[in-house]
């Protein structure tokens, strides 16, 4: 028998339904992944949008499809499209891979700027960074986070990306595969992103783990892009090996 938050209404909301009580949304503009788990006491959002009035939004959606608030957010990485609507979730636990707290306290001028560069008001990147929620639980390894009847993993799979670069594993449910949740360590909408904060050569050897962890059955769900499966994440490690020069052998 299924519960009301497993059979919740994603689609008509605007969400992608990715399994019973798991949806994902594509934010306009920087195409972003934002992800929610439901279980039957906790709600958890994987990232958070550009600025306040998207985590706002999100959170107003998911209230409206669930009918109760978030509860709990998970950060993958500290770049402005995934974190800056975090201070919209007062009151929230906040999750993020160990070092990240520190990181956003020490670019928090940088990451206004990056916000700006890419299009974000100014006025709005400024209220959202002065507003930075810092993470109050910091993911050493692996961390699983209870929401009710159904527990989800958090695990530090970086660095690669960024420094920091936290997944978050949801186990199957009656049948349904696995599905992980990557952030920027995989994309499918274009190629993977290495900017000043990549570490390439430590690129691969995340997505190694990152695979450990689904397994070859999961769904997975990149940071931005549409969901694929361990075959593309293995076909985008290896291309990011020969783009690095990372030997595999």
């Amino acid at each position: 028998m299924h519960t009301a938050w497993e059979n919740a209404p994603w689609e008509e909301a605007g969400w992608e339904r990715l399994g019973d009580g798991v949806a994902r949304r594509r934010m306009p503009g920087w195409d972003e992944t934002i992800g929610v788990i439901a279980g039957a006491t906790g709600v958890l959002i994987v990232d958070t949008g550009a600025t306040l009035r998207d985590g706002a939004d999100l959170r107003r959606a998911i209230r409206g499809v669930l009918g109760r608030e978030v509860t709990h957010v998970a950060l993958t990485h500290p770049h402005f499209d995934h974190v800056l609507g975090t201070a919209a979730f007062a009151g929230v636990e906040v999750f993020g891979a160990a070092g990240l707290a520190e990181l956003l306290d020490r670019e928090r001028d940088a990451l206004r700027h990056d916000a700006m560069r890419h299009g974000v008001d100014r006025d709005a990147a400024a209220e959202a960074t002065d507003l930075l929620v810092r993470p109050h639980h910091h993911v050493h390894g692996e961390l699983s986070v209870n929401l009710g009847g159904r527990s989800v993993l958090l695990a530090n799979v970086g660095p690669g990306h960024t420094a920091h670069d936290l997944a978050v594993l949801v186990p199957g449910r009656g049948g349904e595969p696995e599905i992980v949740f990557c952030g920027d360590l995989v994309e499918e909408s274009g190629e993977p992103q290495a900017g000043r904060d990549a570490l390439p050569q430590q690129w691969p050897g995340a997505l190694d783990r990152l695979l450990a962890l689904g397994g070859e059955d999961a769904v997975y769900v990149p940071g931005h892009g549409a969901a694929v499966n361990a075959r593309f994440v293995r076909d985008q490690r290896d291309a990011l090996a020969a783009r690095f020069g990372v030997s595999r052998a």
